[in-house]
């Protein structure tokens, strides 16, 4: 189907046809959902052994009763597998309670408010300040900024990451950009891995920033991966060793989509300099997180050969739905100018990219035949795709079967969305 070729008697003719289809599909009363990237219950099955894990056993390596008070930065353990899976040393990272989202918000927070290094490091003091979002992108990362009153500016993601020719460019004219947010392994929700040459252009923008400029480095897909060869990413702290430039990044990860999805731990890793900013506030807040789930979480996942063989079982689960995605997104748009979609390696989501000005319709068309779509234009600050054409899919929690039935409804919405603003054009 290829809409720009089509006769109007055509168009007509294919609207009739997928009408009738969508009725039918209407008169099936569907309730299916793929509208969030949630572990499935087959999943979070694997990590049920976290119950009663301890056996009575409170003591951490070094002798901590992580029943008590203190530890604001975490047990050492956990410490290690955080740094471990996100490439930094032991006195770089900081591990709490069970959400990455939490972290990111007070880190946010706390660099507007307090300053990371300082009073006078503080954005809240430097006027109306800016974050660079890469669009498509996290939709929980523009509520933070819209929250604090940030304001966003939109950075195109290329197949290597953010187009850093245009983020050079901005920063260099702008000062008051002062964060640029990054999910640098299977991006949400293109699947795009940072290349290395993107790595290291992120890590240099310290020498072209002001000096209070940071990256969020939301690296929540870090060993996320559905191939046995895996896509590699550069460490970032690697290359800010190399440039000099290691107050500039922080990183995030997280367990919530490695074991129980609402009772995991989170990793926060920097510089010595912006983690002293960032405790010297949360210790305001908080006497220690929850070192009791730590512990636990570390009798269940000791060393990254744990977690490997750990992810390799979540692979097992989500790949099948996966690839009835993509086997049904080629079958049905391989031959067509209908759409365009990433084929990730890894990650929760599969994207895809409708006609101009067909998205808002084709979740509509969705959502009233029984299938519930991540909203058009979440992917995007404040809920605006400007061509209206962004669609997330999430396809982990239905069964193999039920992400089967969804995508035959998609694809008679995106066709019939198609159609209808041809023929209205």
């Amino acid at each position: 189907m290829h809409l720009d070729q089509a006769t109007p008697e055509q168009l007509s003719q294919w609207e009739a046809d997928l009408s009738a289809q969508y009725q039918t599909l209407q008169n099936q009363s569907l309730n299916l959902d793929l509208t969030r990237g949630k572990p499935s219950a087959d999943q979070l099955s694997l990590s049920d052994a976290l119950d009663g894990i301890l056996k009575g056993d409170y003591r951490a390596a070094d002798g901590t009763d992580v029943r008590n008070y203190g530890g604001l930065d975490g047990i050492a353990e956990a410490k290690q597998l955080g740094a471990d899976i996100l490439g930094v040393q032991l006195d770089e990272i900081l591990v709490g309670g069970n959400s990455s989202l939490t972290l990111m918000f007070q880190t946010v927070l706390v660099a507007h408010q307090f300053g990371l290094q300082g009073p006078e490091s503080a954005w809240k003091d430097l006027g109306p300040v800016k974050f660079l979002c890469p669009v498509p992108g996290y939709d929980r990362h523009f509520s933070i900024c819209e929250q604090l009153g940030i304001e966003m500016v939109t950075v195109p993601m290329l197949a290597s990451g953010p187009d850093m020719d245009q983020v050079e460019a901005m920063i260099k004219a702008d000062a008051q950009i002062v964060g640029m947010w990054c999910v640098p392994k299977y991006s949400n929700p293109t699947g795009v891995t940072y290349s290395d040459d993107t790595v290291d252009r992120i890590a240099q923008l310290a020498k072209i920033t002001n000096p209070n400029f940071r990256v969020f480095w939301d690296n929540a897909y870090a060993v996320h991966d559905l191939s046995t060869t895996p896509t590699r990413l550069k460490p970032i702290m690697d290359s800010c060793r190399q440039f000099g430039s290691e107050d500039s990044v922080i990183q995030f990860a997280s367990t919530s989509k490695i074991t129980h999805a609402g009772a995991g731990i989170a990793f926060m890793a920097s510089s010595t300099a912006n983690l002293k900013g960032f405790k010297a506030v949360l210790g305001t807040s908080t006497i220690g997180p929850d070192k009791v789930n730590q512990l636990r979480h570390l009798r269940l996942l000791p060393n990254m050969a744990a977690l490997t063989e750990h992810m390799t079982k979540h692979a097992e689960i989500i790949n099948p739905r996966f690839s009835s995605v993509l086997t049904n997104l080629d079958r049905a748009f391989g031959d067509s100018d209908l759409g365009a979609w990433e084929k990730p390696e890894g990650g929760y989501f599969i994207s895809f990219d409708t006609r101009p000005g067909c998205a808002k319709a084709v979740v509509k068309l969705a959502a009233e035949a029984g299938v519930k779509l991540t909203p058009a234009g979440a992917t995007f600050p404040y809920g605006n795709d400007p061509e209206d054409r962004n669609i997330r899919i999430a396809p982990t929690v239905p069964s193999v079967e039920e992400v089967d039935q969804a995508m035959q409804v998609f694809e008679v919405c995106v066709k019939l969305a198609s159609v209808r603003a041809q023929l209205n054009a």
